[in-house]
């Protein structure tokens, strides 16, 4: 077997295992079929390799296909570097608003990832009493005020808004300082609906998300005329972080031909 051959096999085998392990730890998405089919293809690759399928192909079809391979390469490269220029952003202190992004509830509170984006808020809220915090949460999304939002996804007990002002209070932030939406299905919705809860438009912002989220959830709130906006990026799993960061490959690539960019 060629070294290429092995290759794709190695890492066929990996992306599968790595896809079951995905599901296992039900992330709430159905992201995990995603491994399991780029698992199969560089399987597949790996099969054509050892029969020499492309060595039968005529020339121009061999250089149509690696031209069309290495374009999705650097599409993919330049989409996860401009995913890592978020990974290190902070706010600085005294803005207007937080908007903390949701994520999965489940029946025993909030998933790991919506757990570190709601203990940054904390901290970022303690520390800064005259901010008015939005955070908000959907369905796969004078003191300070605090506008939690997000809608209820079927597999979760109660909406993400909901949740997210359970934890926020028992983590000593004042009821009062929490406003829940509990409509948006997306981070585009997020960003909206909790727009139209702030009482101006160009306030100072930051939003709080993960690390691999921050990018693409400040160019959405640029889009739709947040222009002084920071980010706050909450850590995420190092385990995880490579499924999170190829979903965001995609989420860019559909938010950027939806026009939403």
């Amino acid at each position: 077997m060629t070294f290429p051959a092995i290759l794709f096999t190695i890492i066929g085998i990996l992306c599968v295992l790595y896809g079951i392990a995905v599901f296992l730890i039900r992330s709430g998405t159905m992201f995990y079929a995603v491994w399991l089919a780029l698992g199969t293809c560089f399987l597949l690759m790996s099969f054509l390799i050892r029969i020499r399928f492309f060595d039968k192909l005529p020339k121009i079809a061999r250089a149509l296909l690696l031209i069309a391979a290495a374009s999705v390469i650097v599409l993919f490269l330049i989409c996860e570097g401009f995913v890592l220029r978020g990974f290190g952003s902070r706010a600085p202190e005294g803005l207007d608003y937080l908007i903390v992004l949701g994520a999965q509830v489940r029946e025993d509170g909030p998933s790991a990832v919506l757990k570190y984006r709601l203990d940054a808020a904390v901290d970022y809220l303690k520390e800064n009493e005259s901010t008015l915090c939005i955070v908000t949460g959907g369905k796969g999304e004078s003191e300070p005020l605090c506008i939690v939002t997000g809608g209820k996804g079927e597999s979760e007990p109660l909406t993400e808004g909901e949740g997210m002002k359970q934890y926020l209070t028992a983590q000593g932030i004042d009821p009062a300082r929490i406003l829940v939406e509990d409509q948006a299905r997306n981070t585009v919705q997020n960003i909206q609906f909790s727009k139209q809860l702030m009482t101006s438009p160009g306030a100072s912002t930051a939003l709080v998300t993960n690390n691999f989220h921050v990018t693409r959830a400040t160019a959405l709130a640029r889009k739709q005329g947040l222009t002084n906006v920071y980010a706050i990026a909450a850590p995420s799993d190092p385990v995880y972080l490579p499924n999170n960061m190829f979903r965001e490959f995609f989420g860019l690539t559909k938010d950027f031909l939806a026009g939403n960019l």
